[in-house]
């Protein structure tokens, strides 16, 4: 590995390294803040999964996270949102290709060979974090559109491995929506069947445990009607018992703008849940 960015903020380290990625047959970078407390023992983390086109500087410089997590004591990482590289394949549209990895394990030509974002996210890059920086593995997951898509599939399908899970904005029911369908039949095929896998809302019926999830939306998200639709997935969850809270945000949208009004909210509910308190 290789760092690459190094700052002080809020009394910690903002960091970004470089390295391979085995799953993803390519070099990625990821960020890491660790909170001050990270110098006298390890310290829980937090995975943040950003949106379409961004990469892990979006998060880092826009959201305003790292004084919380200073005052919580976390971690947080912040990963890639797909390979990348002259050898990775590509399309020309901003919801396809490099900067839109869906965090799925793609299965079709050309995408296969390097999009394998779920297998990176879920194990190889809390393994390197783990057995390279101090933390424990105490870990929870939160994203943003994409990356809150991404955070939900990822805390549903795998119990026992995350403390917590919420969601900025995120692409619900991506079989049922343009995004999704588009994507999922680029990277899994026409197969419909085999979608479901990667659907946080069709998830919910078979999930193990019943992580609390919080999930804030802006009212004025010009995605919010097309895109997201989170009334699909909170009405599966109260059908089935799971406990959800929506947060509807009157009159803020779709930007890092509301992301930074609400981060500390999402970061105390991660805390509490990595703490046990």
């Amino acid at each position: 590995m290789e760092r690459v960015e190094l700052h002080i903020a809020a009394g910690g380290r903002q960091e970004v390294w470089r390295h391979r990625a085995e799953a993803l047959d390519c070099e990625v970078n990821f960020a890491i803040y660790l909170p001050p407390q990270a110098d006298t023992a390890p310290v829980p983390v937090i995975y943040f999964l950003s949106g379409l086109t961004c990469n892990e500087q979006n998060f880092i410089t826009k959201a305003g996270a790292q004084a919380f997590a200073a005052q919580h004591g976390v971690a947080i990482v912040a990963p890639e949102t797909s390979p990348r590289g002259d050898g990775v394949a590509d399309d020309p549209a901003y919801d396809m290709g490099q900067g839109a990895g869906f965090y799925l394990n793609a299965t079709e030509a050309p995408w296969a060979a390097h999009f394998q974002m779920y297998d990176y996210i879920r194990a190889e890059l809390p393994a390197l974090i783990e057995a390279t920086f101090p933390v424990t593995d105490a870990r929870s997951i939160m994203g943003h559109s994409m990356g809150g898509h991404g955070a939900l599939v990822i805390g549903l399908r795998n119990p026992g491995r995350y403390k917590a899970i919420s969601a900025f904005s995120p692409i619900v029911a991506p079989t049922q929506v343009p995004w999704g369908e588009k994507a999922f039949t680029g990277y899994l095929g026409a197969d419909r069947s085999t979608w479901a896998a990667y659907d946080a809302t069709a998830l919910l019926a078979h999930a193990a445990e019943r992580l609390p999830i919080l999930i804030d939306q802006g009212s004025a998200d010009n995605f919010l009607e097309t895109q997201l639709k989170p009334e699909i997935f909170v009405a599966e969850a109260q059908r089935l018992g799971h406990p959800v809270e929506l947060r509807m945000q009157q009159g803020y949208d779709h930007s890092y703008y509301f992301i930074s009004s609400f981060i500390g909210d999402h970061i105390a509910h991660h805390a509490a849940a990595l703490k046990g308190t």
